[in-house]
């Protein structure tokens, strides 16, 4: 078993495959002094010749991206899923703060192909669901922070409000269309976007902005879309 390396917002540790390696508001990575971040909330360990990411928080949950973003996983609590690429990407969302951290061994199980390579990173897409432009714009505003990011950080999730003042709307519009991208994604398979029958969960923004960058649904790229005005009146 290879080291594995652990890099978050300039900060990198190794992890040797005897040890474990805890990440939340203390531990071995203390990320931030946010109350809403588990005090332990993930831990790194190497069990059965493998790299385990296990989620031991009570509450939040975490998406994580291999493969150039064509293999995603959401890890909700008590779960816990073998980092078996080379490179794995972990966000997540603790109150109105979205963390990503990055995960690297130089020895994994699985590599990935030069087909999924060319299909995440070219022009031809693996998502099964198409948008309106009015939809990516919005999906656009909600990311804004992330894709401005430089390398792995931390960013603010925007509020509803920011996002719909961001791009000129009303707020019954924009919950219009949140919806209607929320209900595309989940009809899809996208976990979190949707609470109970009719009860939307209250964290579907988050839950959307970690699915959209980590699949690279959007990108940096994309960004010119929230200039471009109202592109269309279709919900």
């Amino acid at each position: 078993m290879s080291v594995l390396s652990v890099d978050f917002s300039g900060e990198t540790f190794s992890v040797e495959p005897t040890d474990s390696f805890t990440i939340g508001r203390e531990g071995d990575l203390a990320v931030d002094d946010n109350p809403y971040l588990h005090r332990t909330f993930l831990e790194i360990s190497c069990a059965n010749g493998m790299w385990w990411l296990a989620n031991v928080g009570s509450r939040l949950s975490a998406t994580v991206s291999s493969a150039n973003g064509a293999v995603q996983s959401w890890l909700s609590p008590g779960a816990r899923l073998p980092i078996v690429f080379e490179e794995s990407t972990i966000v997540f969302t603790a109150g109105p703060t979205t963390y990503e951290i990055i995960l690297q061994v130089k020895v994994a199980p699985y590599a990935v192909s030069n087909q999924v390579h060319d299909s995440v990173v070219g022009d031809t897409t693996v998502m099964p669901v198409r948008f309106t432009p009015s939809q990516k714009q919005l999906i656009v505003a909600l990311a804004e922070p992330m894709l401005r990011r430089e390398g792995v950080s931390v960013s603010n999730l925007p509020s509803s409000a920011s996002a719909a003042e961001r791009l000129g709307w009303s707020m019954s519009k924009f919950n219009r269309k949140l919806d209607h991208v929320c209900e595309k994604l989940d009809r899809m398979g996208v976990q979190g976007l949707r609470g109970a029958p009719g009860k939307l969960a209250m964290n579907r923004r988050a839950r959307l902005v970690e699915y959209a960058v980590s699949s690279h649904l959007v990108s940096r790229v994309d960004l010119p879309l929230l200039d471009a005005g109202d592109l269309d009146s279709d919900a």
